[in-house]
């Protein structure tokens, strides 16, 4: 028995089974192939089992030595031989079939690397690859990395598709895909097991979703009471771009104005009694006022000490004072002609407004503490001739707009973890206005982007995943809903995540179904991809535009993708690969994303044929129904 002659007998037969062709064409990475006559059929057999012959996006191997280079089939078409030649025999024969495949990389040491270290020749060999090779091809983890499964191949059911954990989860992920594509489930499946999460739609809220043992913040501006509360600190919210945003100021007037209280309140507060310093300021304020011999702006600015006791409408504060303009002396105490403040300072002791003063503690409410240094830098300003009042009211104003809303959603008393001593937190943003959408993600991220990256840890113990869902409403680069300041602050936080992040131990994955609306930069930043089903056309060119990571093949079936069918493509994968995720979610840990079953609310259960013949007043067109069925119309 000759072993060696059985051994080179089996590879001559393989193949012969597996050759498809020859290399007819080189023009850079575009290499074509002619396929061998007999090649055409869509299967072939081997050892008794089908294998699937080459099409488009199916891969080959080109050997050129002792090197098999791997490429992508990524078109196809034929041509007709016009010279007579003996050997055809029928009219089909004159055809040949032409694959046009990009290439991929290479296989060495029986593993398979990315990228070009030698171009095919003219003429070289190609072959179908063999299960082996196929699984080398989509070995995505390496040898120091974890594996998790994720999904299997979407044109090749029998081929799992596995991902290193650190090479997926210590990078930035986006996941898109239209509604209804599966997008919300592979986010689910994906984070398990971690860590931080925006939710604008209330799709994983539910106890179990994802995990079980988290922290959920159910925010709402819409209830009376409004609904959990996020602890901040106030030095979070010590941010000239931060107040700004709020209070939409201006950049050449009010910002500077608000810098300026900042200072202020981070002055007073460092005092040893602020309170009593505070009150020591507003009593000197008080008293520069009544001395002043413009009675216009010293009412205004009487105003604005009502406004620093949120009593703006109480007349009654000014009723026991008056100006006297007649002997240019300035305020004087009601109904005593001798008693100006200008001449005896130790009248202040007996008016109602000192009295505010001494009783005069400072609000619980932030945003309100805010609002009565502001007035008192208002104050100051006006009395040095720093600032006019039609300049600065307008911020003013927005802040305390804004105020309800802050009270409703923002803990700055408490002294409690974020974490609350978990691995993972949802903040549920379903039932909030606009303003605190887009402002939540943007001060929680940069806080704890901030926190994480201040422990200046040369290796970091600890990674931070900001997972934001529905990212385009507040990634947006175009939106016209908000000024140029907010916009550049958000965009400025969000890339200096994406950009400076991954040294710190914090990546962002964002999830949309509107690529198109986020950021180009932000987009093109990210390290992993999982496309699903997207149809606007936008969508599809700014894909295509930013990653460079898609073929053609990959980007052309973007938009006929099943439902839970993705593109896979960057980093972690070799190549890009439509894979089908896997249903292993149990319900209870499924995102509450489901489109609903009109029929099943309707008549309380699945409509079979049966109680379609009881309802057969149900018209085709939906516009005649039998009686009492409680359909909506």
């Amino acid at each position: 028995m000759n072993i060696e002659s059985d051994y080179t007998q089996a590879i001559s037969q393989k193949n012969s089974i597996f050759k498809i062709g020859n290399v007819f064409s080189v023009e850079g990475l575009i290499v074509k192939i002619k396929v061998d006559k007999q090649k055409n059929s869509s299967h072939l057999l081997y050892k008794g089992d089908l294998i699937k012959n080459v099409s488009v996006g199916g891969y080959i191997k080109i050997v050129k030595g002792f090197i098999s280079i791997i490429a992508k089939v990524s078109g196809e078409y034929i041509k007709e031989e016009k010279r007579y030649n003996p050997e055809y025999k029928k009219e089909e024969d004159k055809i040949d079939r032409i694959l046009i495949v990009q290439l991929l990389g290479y296989i060495e040491n029986s593993k398979f690397e990315k990228g070009i270290k030698e171009l095919p020749l003219i003429d070289n060999l190609c072959f179908l690859l063999d299960k082996n090779e196929f699984s080398t091809v989509h070995d995505f983890v390496s040898k120091k990395d974890h594996p998790i499964k994720i999904g299997t191949l979407a044109l090749e059911k029998g081929q799992d598709i596995n991902i290193g954990v650190n090479s997926l989860f210590a990078s930035h992920i986006g996941i898109f895909g239209n509604t209804g594509s599966g997008k919300s489930y592979t986010l689910a499946h994906l984070y398990r097991k971690l860590f931080l999460e925006f939710d604008f739609n209330g799709e994983y809220n539910t106890e179990n979703c994802i995990i079980s043992d988290k922290t959920v913040y159910n925010i709402s501006t819409r209830d009376q009471e409004g609904g959990d509360l996020i602890p901040f600190s106030e030095n979070d919210f010590l941010n000239i771009e931060i107040f700004s945003i709020m209070a939409n100021a201006t950049e050449k007037t009010q910002e500077p104005f608000l810098n300026r209280t900042i200072k202020q309140y981070k002055n007073i507060s460092e005092k040893e009694n602020p309170i009593a310093y505070f009150k020591k300021v507003l009593e000197n304020k008080l008293y520069d006022i009544l001395c002043m011999k413009d009675s216009v702006k010293s009412v205004l600015l009487l105003d604005y000490f009502k406004a620093i006791f949120n009593k703006q409408l109480d007349a009654s504060l000014t009723d026991d004072i008056e100006f006297h303009s007649n002997e240019n002396r300035g305020w004087k105490i009601k109904n005593e002609s001798t008693k100006y403040f200008s001449s005896n300072r130790n009248f202040l002791t007996s008016i109602k407004l000192y009295s505010e003063i001494e009783t005069f503690v400072f609000p619980e409410n932030f945003i309100q503490k805010i609002i009565a240094f502001l007035y008192l830098q208002l104050v100051i300003d006006v009395l040095d001739n720093r600032a006019q009042n039609e300049h600065i009211a307008p911020a003013i104003s927005k802040l305390k707009s804004f105020q309800n809303d802050f009270e409703k959603v923002f803990d700055i008393k408490s002294e409690l973890d974020f974490w609350n001593k978990k691995n993972f937190a949802v903040i549920n943003l379903d039932k909030t206005n606009l303003k605190i959408k887009k402002i939540i993600p943007l001060l929680l991220s940069h806080k704890l982007y901030s926190e994480h990256k201040n422990k200046k840890e040369e290796v970091p113990k600890e990674s931070l995943n900001i997972i934001v869902d529905e990212a385009h409403n507040i990634l947006s680069y175009s939106s016209q809903r908000e000024s140029e300041t907010w916009k550049d602050y958000r965009l400025e936080t969000f890339e200096e995540i994406i950009k400076e992040g991954r040294k710190f131990g914090v990546f962002l994955t964002i999830a949309s179904q509107r690529p198109s609306d986020i950021s180009p930069t932000i987009l093109s930043q990210l390290h992993n991809y999982f496309i699903h089903r997207l149809i606007n056309e936008k969508d599809l060119e700014s894909v295509g535009r930013t990653i460079s990571y898609l073929d053609k093949v990959s980007q052309d079936a973007l938009s006929i993708l099943p439902t839970g069918a993705c593109v896979f493509a960057g980093l972690s994968a070799q190549i890009p690969v439509i894979i089908q995720i896997d249903e292993f979610l149990e319900k209870k840990h499924e995102p509450n994303n489901k489109t609903i079953n009109l029929l099943e609310n309707w008549f309380g259960g699945v409509v079979t044929a049966e109680n379609e013949r009881e309802n057969e007043d149900l018209s085709i067109n939906g516009t005649c129904i039998k009686e009492n069925t409680g359909l909506p119309f």
